[in-house]
This record gives structure tokens, sequence and C-alpha cells, in this order.
């Protein structure tokens, strides 16, 4: 299926030419049809001669309904562009133009209808002038009669051709479904009704419908009035939903997949120049089928700040139409920039702002977002319409990651000038200070610092003590030379002026062993102990350990402990112990040492 829309001045024949060539009633109220005037959307198709379906969306002439046609031609690719020969061009000729240009819709054809009443020469001349640059010049033209039946051979030929110019849809596209009609049927619920521009809709798959945020399922399609299980893009659909009230839905809204898509109320756009001048002003946008009023607030020559009324799912590249309620104008189009800009607080960013923008173009492009962003989310990069260049779920520039290295060694210097005895500092308090939103990026930005993480804390070498402390453990050093196991009590260490602050930050400093609180030894005394334990007949009693060591049980034990988590000794079942691995004796070259037993 392929879907074209109408578009032309009130009363110059496009529903009764789409009933000539469908055979099929466009106008769907008995208003509609009693006045000759489409007021709201109507549907129709017929085939094409090599084998292809032409679906129409006819939308109203009139003045006062224009939101009406904007919502049609909103998610169509291609236009059917009418026009009589006997009244030529007119004043919603021209506002269907401009929103069509506005929407940068480049595919399309010009019929001149009426030919029966008036020579198609002048109405076709004046046309192919207005249309003179625009994104329309120089589409085709047939001259038609919808009452006769004239030319209705050609313009099948021409739709034919038409449709085999449009760009393929994107099958694979998250699904944005803009609602244009919703109601209900007796036995099935809610129906809503609209153009499938991209992606691919199937029975029983998961929508989420926006903004009501009400997940709902497919209990049933139709395209072009046959059930279908799944419907591919460019398609008119509609969709019957499971778990959606009538009231819940109105056009405008839209449905989508879930999980994929950003709403946004602020977002940053290149305009028609015209409209970026002056000052702030309130008009409204269209896309799809949604209107919603916005502020504009200019930027730079053709980039503005929009400030919406109501969230909507937008991506990078969207096209819109600004129009300015009170005169019914179309004041130009709009290319979204940037659904996620950043907020002008400072003096001289709205100036800077406008510069950034204005080397923008409106394609997706997931390497030069990261640059802007420094650090964003993959998935964030993928509801905005961009392809992340890189794995994982949040991207890190290379340059900003470098930043935060630096910054993170800075931190954690002045940390321990400012908490000396400190075992690192907390990674909590760093990724607060670095403003990360993930602990998890905060291992990666530390190895690239040479920074290590440890039982939730940063440390980069060894940790230097406090001049008070350093002499201090000096002091202790010197006592324990000659009995490297009679650990200073505690009344010596408090006059040492060491608390076990002081002793934690010695210990890892490497300037101390820490066997218990209030408890330490030279650094190497641990593996100082296994050899004169190795002399021991084995198994040994902790009496025969403290005096091999020329201890006290008070250090005995905790040593004892820390040797056998270490696999140096082994406590047996009957508490006496054993040396597991003795090291080998100064100067022997005899081979591996066997374990005792």
């Amino acid at each position: 299926m392929h879907v074209i829309a109408t578009a032309g001045h009130v009363d110059h024949g496009k529903s009764t030419l789409i009933r000539a060539l469908t055979g099929m009633e466009p106008d769907r109220w008995a208003e509609e049809r009693r006045r000759g005037l489409t007021v709201d959307l109507g549907f129709a198709w017929t085939p094409l001669p090599d084998g292809c379906t032409a679906a129409f969306v006819d939308v109203p002439g009139h003045e006062r309904f224009v939101p009406n046609m904007l919502a049609g031609i909103g998610p169509v690719p291609a236009v059917l562009f009418v026009v009589a020969a006997d009244e030529g061009w007119m004043p919603q000729s021209g506002e269907h133009l401009d929103a069509l240009a506005a929407l940068g819709v480049r595919h399309g054809l010009l019929a001149v209808t009426r030919c029966d009443l008036a020579d198609p020469g002048p109405a076709t001349e004046q046309a192919r002038e207005r249309l003179r640059g625009t994104s329309l010049a120089g589409i085709p033209v047939v001259h038609v009669s919808g009452r006769t039946g004239a030319g209705l051979g050609e313009l099948r030929l021409r739709l034919d051709q038409l449709i085999h110019r449009l760009p393929p849809p994107d099958r694979a596209a998250d699904v944005r479904l803009w609602v244009d009609r919703a109601f209900t049927i007796r036995g099935a619920g809610t129906v809503v009704t609209g153009t499938l521009a991209a992606g691919s809709l199937r029975k029983g798959a998961r929508l989420l419908l926006h903004p009501a945020g009400v997940e709902a399922s497919i209990r049933g399609l139709q395209a072009l009035g046959t059930p279908e299980p799944q419907v591919d893009a460019v398609a008119r659909v509609a969709v019957n939903l499971r778990g959606v009230e009538l009231g819940q839905v109105r056009r405008g809204d839209a449905l989508l997949a879930p999980d994929r898509w950003l709403t946004t109320d602020v977002l940053d756009v290149r305009i028609d120049p015209a409209t970026a001048a002056g000052t702030a002003r309130e008009l409204v946008l269209h896309i799809g089928a949604a209107a919603v009023g916005a502020r504009v607030r200019p930027l730079g020559p053709d980039t503005a700040r929009l400030t919406l009324r109501a969230r909507l799912p937008l991506r990078i590249g969207d096209r819109a139409l600004l129009r300015d309620p009170g005169s019914r104008s179309i004041c130009g189009g709009v290319v979204v920039l940037d659904v996620r800009p950043p907020r002008l607080t400072r003096r001289g960013a709205a100036r800077e702002r406008a510069d950034e923008l204005a080397a923008m173009d409106g394609q997706p492009d997931g390497a030069a977002e990261l640059r802007r962003r420094r650090l964003v989310r993959a998935d964030d990069l993928r509801a905005m319409g961009a392809t992340p260049p890189g794995s994982g779920p949040w991207l890190l520039d290379e340059k900003h990651g470098d930043e935060l290295a630096g910054r993170l060694d800075d931190l954690l210097a002045r940390h321990h000038e400012t908490h000396p005895l400190d075992d690192g500092m907390p990674t909590e308090a760093a990724r607060r200070a670095l403003d990360l939103p993930d602990p998890d990026l905060l291992p990666p930005i530390a190895r690239a610092a040479g920074i290590t993480l440890r039982e939730g804390r940063l440390h980069k070498g060894r940790s230097r003590l406090p001049e008070h402390v350093q002499r201090a453990v000096e002091t202790i050093r010197r006592t324990l030379v000659d009995h490297p196991f009679q650990a200073p009590t505690a009344g010596e260490l408090s006059e040492l002026g060491l608390g076990e602050k002081e002793l934690a930050a010695a210990a890892h400093a490497g300037a101390l062993l820490r066997l218990a609180p209030g408890l330490v030894l030279l650094p190497d005394a641990d593996e100082a102990a296994v050899p004169r334990l190795a002399r021991l007949p084995e198994p040994f009693t902790l009496s025969q350990a403290k005096q091999a060591l020329d201890t006290s049980r008070r250090v005995a034990v905790p040593l004892l402990e820390l040797l056998a988590r270490r696999g140096r000794t082994q406590r047996l079942a009957d508490g006496t112990h054993r040396v597991v691995s003795p090291p080998r004796a100064p100067g022997n070259t005899g081979g591996n040492p066997t374990p005792r037993r």
C-alpha cells in the first residue's frame, strides 16, 4: 500500500476525483455530503495498473478546517494537488502549498480538474508558477474531469509512476503512529486510525499510548478494510486496542513502541528565518496529527527554542510546521535539531547555543551527539534517533573521560591532604563530586587515572602519613628491631599519640602490620614468624609458639590466626598447629622445600 494525501482549495473537486478513482465515498459524514464540503479526514483506496494499491487521505479544503487538513498531510509522503480549471489558484491552494512546503513534501502530482467546464491551460500555468521555487516544483500534471471520467486513465498511470519514485519506508523503525481518528465498535472496543509512516504493526504487539501513559495491546488490525495479522509501512491502518478506553485517546495522540521514545516539551529547531526574526511569540506546532501550543524563542538567524504546552514524542530530524492561530497563516517549517537541549541560564548562553545550532544539519549523528553531550545513555541516543557510537549502557566522550580522570586524581590528592588518616576516598563521595549519574561509570575513569578501587574506596599508591604519625611509627619500629613480636601496649601507643585511626592509616601505608585493634607489629612480622615456628617440633602448641616468638598470648593468638588465613600455618582439630609451607633457608640450593608432616 502507498498513501497519498489530497490538497487544494475548497470545492475544487478533490472528493469527486477520489470517488471517480476508487468508487468509494471519502466524505464520512452526511453533513459533509449534503454540503459538498469535506470538514474531516476521509479515506479511500484503489488498485493501480501494476497491482499496487494507492490509499488516499482526503483532507478538507476550507480554511476553517486547516488543522484537520494538517492532521491528514502530516505523516503522508506524497500529495495529489488539485486545482480546478474553472477557478484556478485560490487562497486555500496557497495555504495547502505552504503547509506541504513547510513539511518538506517533495513527491506529488498536480491534477487540474473540471476540464469539462473550462480550458485547463491557464489554471495549469498559474499552478506551475505558484509551485516554482517550492519542494513540489516541476511535479507532473494531469488534466481530468471527475464528472465525465476524462483523463482518469492517465491519472492512474501517473499515480503508479509517482508511487515508484517514493523512497522506501524503514520497516524496521520504531513505531510512532499519530492518531487521526478514534471511535468504538460494539463488541471490539476502542479503534484508532492513522498513517503508519515507518515500522510495522502486528496483532498482539504492545504499544504505549501517549500522553495517557497507558500500555495497550493490539487486539486486531485492518488495512484497506481487511483484517491483517501484520501491517508494514507505509499504510493506512485501523488498530483495535485492548486496555484503552475511548475517553483516554484523541486526535494528535501517538501509539509508540515501548521504551523507544523520548518525550519533550523543550526543543531546539531550525526554522524559517522570518519566523526566527523578532521577539518570542506564541504559535501552534503541527506534527503528524498533533497540534500543540508553542512559545518560540529566537536564538540565531534561522534557529529557535520551542517550549511546548504539552510533551511530544520527537526525534532529531523530525519535520513540523508552525502556524499562527490568530491569522490562521502558516509561518514556516521546522526541522528538529535537539530534543534534549541544555538549559540557557547563564549570561551569553543563548548566543553560544545559536553558534552550536548553526553547525547542526538535522541529521541524527551519534558521534556528534556524544561529543556535545559528553556523557549519555546509549538508549537515550537511540530514542533521539541517533545510532550509539559504542557499546554499553553509558557512552563517555573520550576527551571528557580524560578530563574526569584528571579531576578524580586531583580529588583524591585533596582528600588525602584534608583527611590524611583515611583509608582512601569513599567511591560515593567521588561519584557525587564528579556528578556521575551511575556508580558503574567510576571504575573506568579511575583506571584511566591509575587509581584502584578496593572495598568501596579509591587508592593510589601508598598513603603518605602526617609528620607526627610518621615520627611515632619510627619510634615503634626502633623498639621492635630487637624484639619484633613484643608489641607496644595500649598505654605506649597512647603516649605516642597513636589512636585507632592513626594505626589504620599506618597499616594502609605499609608502615606497620595491624593484627587487631590496638595491636601492631613491623610490616614483615608475619613472614619473619614462619621460620621460627618451622623449627618447632610438630604439631606445636600455642605455648610453644609464644616461647619461639618471645611474645605474649595477646600477640601470638591473632598472629597465628593471620598466618592460618594466609595459608602459612594450619590449626589442627586438637588446637595445635603446624607450618604448611616453610620458606627456603637462606643459601639453600637443594631444591624445593617439602611441606612438614
